[in-house]
């Protein structure tokens, strides 16, 4: 949470510093990329950083396994975006941005157990290669010389290359035993950003959240899958946006 809260508070320092210099400072300033918005459509490229995690809501109403287990909890782990632009122009304000990207992430599920032998604590990391496919609606400020300001909503299909539904889990120790995710999932997306006209290409720094509407379980009747009712997934994305 505090890589997260430092993003926002460095994105929104950016966002007040470079309007305030714009609207107060009285040189004549030279206006890049004049005619950007006045295109049909424009394609760029991403790269991203991102901060995965679970939504975990515990079931209760098996208590075979709920018994022992004292807590279970999320841990979130970082990864990186990679992905391509295209923005279809809707007039000065309005774009309808397709940017599908590969997503490598990670994140851990920590059991609690209390058994006869005392508290025993089990971490399972799970990895996922995502290839996301978002489709978004961006409203944009007006545009102050070189810098304007956004937000942006929408939702992704994702596939997760890395699923792992499909694996054997006939072990019965807590150690071996692994927690299945589905391949397919649908997540609805919220964010703000930057765009910085330069002389030859746009520039633009971007935060969204992503989170999941499918329950991601597969359940198998394991020790580490029973006492979940559902788990979803979340992401905090920062990306550094190149579009010309």
């Amino acid at each position: 949470m505090k890589s997260i809260k430092i993003i926002l508070i460095l994105l929104f320092t950016l966002c007040f510093v470079d309007a305030d210099a714009q609207t107060y400072n009285k040189r004549e300033h030279t206006k890049n990329l004049p005619k950007f918005e006045k295109r049909f459509m424009h394609f760029g490229f991403l790269l991203g950083y991102n901060i995965a995690n679970f939504v975990v809501k515990r079931d209760q109403t098996d208590l075979t396994f709920n018994d022992s287990l004292m807590i279970l909890e999320p841990k979130t782990a970082p990864g990186f975006n990679l992905g391509i632009i295209s923005e279809l122009h809707m007039g000065d304000y309005f774009g309808l941005r397709f940017t599908p990207n590969l997503a490598f992430s990670s994140r851990s599920l920590i059991y609690t157990f209390e058994t006869m032998k005392g508290v025993e604590t089990y971490q399972k990391d799970i990895e996922s290669t995502l290839i996301n496919f978002p489709l978004n609606i961006k409203y944009k400020s007006v545009r102050l010389n070189n810098f304007s300001a956004y937000i942006i909503g929408g939702a992704a299909y994702t596939l997760d290359l890395a699923s792992n539904a499909d694996a054997d889990n006939f072990s019965t120790k807590l150690s071996d035993i692994i927690v299945k995710l589905k391949r397919d999932d649908i997540v609805g997306q919220i964010g703000f950003g930057t765009d910085f006209y330069l002389q030859y290409f746009k520039f633009g720094i971007e935060l969204k959240m992503s989170y999941g509407l499918f329950n991601l379980l597969e359940d198998d009747g394991t020790a580490l899958s029973t006492p979940i009712g559902q788990l979803r997934s979340k992401m905090f994305l920062l990306s550094f946006t190149f579009e010309g």
